[in-house]
């Protein structure tokens, strides 16, 4: 059984966070589970589809945590 999850995140950092994201989105090499990453204006959209349960659980983990780690680094001034 094939599991799907979609989300999506308004941000003005849409973009920035898309660039730097998409390239781990076209290197995922597992065999469990694929993630598609996009950007529409100040939408990003990510959708995860797993072949099981704890698969989908990892790597929802992974995508969120990196996704709102790239929001919280645009809140970092140097």
């Amino acid at each position: 059984m094939r599991h799907h999850a979609e989300f999506w995140f308004e941000t003005p950092h849409a973009a920035r966070i898309y660039e730097v994201l998409a390239p781990e989105a076209c290197d995922e090499t597992g065999e469990r589970s694929h993630a598609m990453i996009s950007c529409n204006g100040d939408r990003l959209s990510l959708s995860v589809t797993a072949g099981d349960i704890p698969a989908m659980r990892a790597a929802l983990n992974m995508w969120l945590r990196l996704i709102t780690i790239a929001e919280e680094m645009q809140e970092i001034r140097i």
